[in-house]
């Protein structure tokens, strides 16, 4: 039987069947554009490229495109072509299965994926710009895109046909270098540019190391209230994970040390996430001792590091470590962007040639080339300093702002905790249901956060909201405290949202991006 399909319309003719060929053409361009296959807007083939396409003459296709036509499904623009009609003249189709349909012969999702398919979103953004009070962003507005630029330019027009070839499984040697030298200064740990492995993000990076050190089934400590990244990373592995409640010290090591065989304790010591409080020196030294005598990794997210507000710098839990039992992870998505997607291990001397022959087997792709350049440019050349120094006075102002505007907003129904590090603040409520205060910020256009969407185990959240405070300038923060003020007492008010009472998410309450000087 003779079958000709069109490459880019998926019609099938068959000369065999009747109706004829125009008939078939009609019928198939009119079955795309019904099931949504081809949408309003969709430019079509011409008469002539279609009927060289389908093996026919072009006075068929061109009759079927007419009758089309005159039917409503095309519009034709003078020197323009033709395309799918914006309004069609019948009742859209079911079109593609929703992605609630689930076929009965369908095979489920393997436990491991269907527990990562569980885990709840960090964070829940509104899509467009940063609002208030969009949590884990920094404040891309300062970004200093203009020296960026001129890197990336200067960077293309020296690049040489080796540079295209695939690179060093740890990452570039220049920025491996950077790195080490930035993390000595920076946060007091003690390592070589050997130890650094780039990566695509700090998520990458616990993602490889789980997968690295953990079988399925061995028991990881993980602290509860915590980070799901970190969560997710452990699912992947399919670790047994051991939620280990967080106090005013940081983790409870005492308690963690409770459950045998433990082979891995993921811990946020300089800034936890997302209560907010660091690890005290001596809850990080009993964990050290109990991962030597426990024959234990530990896994450092050093989250939210270079920002601090009246506390004295803590040098991280790896330059206590004496051990090699501290794996740091590090990332640039605080200090830059989250879009540049670079993140970095410092691991054990002991580790290094494994964790090596596990990225070489493709197990984790390089970043790519040029990413890696620039940004060992950026850091040599003085501007990350640079770019530190500016940002820590924007989150300071950023920061005194959010206390200014609780105050006055919100003062008797929101408490904010003291923020000493870090980009978001824990508020606890007083007569207003956190979950219930999300969904009605959400209405008004404000991001907030449940305390309760960082509880995986059985410990009971505080009534608390997460504020992130570095996205927006101080004059988006006052306002998106004064919606927030209104979504608490909303809530107050009917205890639970009413739908018939939701407005549609008005226009961002954000400072406008780009009327900041970005010339870094």
């Amino acid at each position: 039987m003779d079958r000709r399909a069109a490459a880019n319309l998926l019609i099938s003719l068959d000369p065999g069947t009747g109706g004829g060929l125009q008939q078939q053409i009609y019928i198939g361009i009119r079955r795309g554009i019904l099931d949504g296959t081809l949408r309003p807007g969709t430019r079509i083939p011409s008469s002539r490229a279609l009927a060289t396409d389908l093996g026919v003459s072009r006075t068929t296709t061109l009759s079927a495109l007419e009758q089309l036509q005159a039917e409503g499904y095309l519009d034709t623009l003078h020197g323009s072509g033709t395309f799918v009609a914006r309004e069609l003249p019948d009742d859209l189709p079911h079109g593609a299965p929703s992605r609630e349909a689930v076929s009965p012969d369908r095979p489920p999702l393997s436990r491991r994926g269907a527990a990562l398919a569980a885990i709840r979103p960090s964070a829940r953004p509104i899509v467009g710009p940063p609002r208030a009070f969009r949590i884990g962003v920094p404040a891309i507005d300062l970004f200093p895109i203009r020296v960026w630029s001129q890197l990336v330019s200067r960077r293309v027009r020296s690049l040489t046909s080796v540079q295209l070839d695939y690179g060093q499984a740890g990452g570039l040697r220049a920025l491996r270098e950077a790195i080490a030298d930035h993390v000595r200064t920076a946060r007091g740990t003690h390592c070589d540019a050997d130890q650094i492995h780039v990566v695509g993000g700090a998520q990458r990076g616990l993602d490889l190391v789980c997968r690295l050190l953990l079988d399925p089934g061995d028991p990881a400590l993980m602290e509860e209230p915590g980070y799901p990244g970190a969560w997710s990373a452990l699912v992947g592995a399919g670790a047994d994970i051991v939620p280990v409640r967080v106090d005013e010290e940081g983790l409870d090591v005492e308690a963690g040390a409770q459950r045998e065989g433990v082979r891995l304790a993921y811990v946020t010591p300089s800034h936890q996430f997302p209560l907010g409080v660091p690890m005290s020196l001596p809850r990080r030294l009993a964990l050290l001792k109990w991962a030597r005598a426990s024959r234990a990794w530990v896994v450092e997210d050093d989250y939210d590091s270079e920002f601090r507000y009246g506390a004295p710098p803590i040098p991280c839990l790896h330059g206590l470590d004496s051990d090699g039992r501290v794996i740091y992870v590090g990332s640039f998505s605080k200090s830059l962007a989250p879009a540049l997607r670079l993140g970095f291990l410092i691991v054990p001397p002991d580790l290094q040639d494994r964790l090596l022959a596990a990225r070489r087997s493709n197990v984790d792709p390089q970043p790519p080339f040029l990413d890696q350049a620039v940004l060992a440019d950026f850091i040599e050349g003085g501007h990350f300093a640079r770019h530190l120094r500016r940002v820590r006075v924007a989150y300071r102002e950023r920061l005194e702002a959010l206390t200014s505007a609780a105050e006055r907003f919100c003062a008797g129904s929101m408490r904010l905790r003291p923020v000493s590090t870090g980009l978001h603040a824990v508020a606890d409520l007083n007569g207003a249901d956190a979950r219930r205060v999300f969904d009605e910020a959400m209405t008004l256009g404000v991001e907030v956060m449940p305390l309760s969407a960082y509880v995986f185990g059985r410990e009971r959240a505080a009534n608390a909201l997460v504020l992130g405070f570095g996205a927006v300038g101080p004059e988006a923060v006052s306002r998106g405290m004064k919606a927030l003020a209104a979504a608490i007492e909303e809530e107050r008010k009917y205890g639970r949202p009413n739908a018939q009472r939701r407005r549609p998410i008005p226009a961002p309450l954000h400072d406008s991006v780009g009327t900041t000087s970005r010339s870094g």
